[in-house]
């Protein structure tokens, strides 16, 4: 999944979903909390990927992995491309109104606006990029 979209929550909770991002996600998906303030969503098959990955992990790792399961929800699009984002959820990467969808290879990220703009302003630098890839051996 790829881009940079920006939607706005409405009174219900519900978000819009870009029409490129739904044909990936499909008409069900995944959503829950990830390790930065903001949600991971995942498709079907994503999220059946991140589960069969966890489900390798020793007895006592997995545990830790018990808030992914635990907070996660299974969104469905409604007729007009939105989904419902649970309040725990919105509450945990704190979305209230203007939210930053980003794709992010095998899932999309949930953003408050603000939040992503300040995470985006220390990545989206030439030193930033420069010194990542060359950590990565890129």
């Amino acid at each position: 999944m790829t881009g940079e979209y920006q939607h706005t929550l409405d009174a219900k909770g519900r978000l819009f979903i870009p029409a490129k991002l739904r044909e990936e996600l499909g008409e069900t998906f995944h959503l829950t909390v990830s390790d930065e303030k903001c949600l991971w969503a995942y498709n079907a098959e994503g999220w059946q990927s991140f589960v069969d990955k966890i489900r390798t992990m020793p007895y006592v790792d997995r545990k830790k992995m018990r808030p992914f399961f635990a907070f996660a929800a299974k969104c469905e699009l409604d007729a007009q491309g939105r989904a419902l984002l649970p309040q725990g959820l919105r509450d945990f990467a704190g979305l209230t109104k203007s939210v930053t969808v980003v794709g992010c290879d095998d899932h999309a990220e949930f953003w408050d606006s603000d939040e992503w703009a300040a995470v985006k302003a220390g990545e989206i630098t030439p030193e930033y990029i420069s010194a990542m890839m060359k950590e990565l051996n890129f």
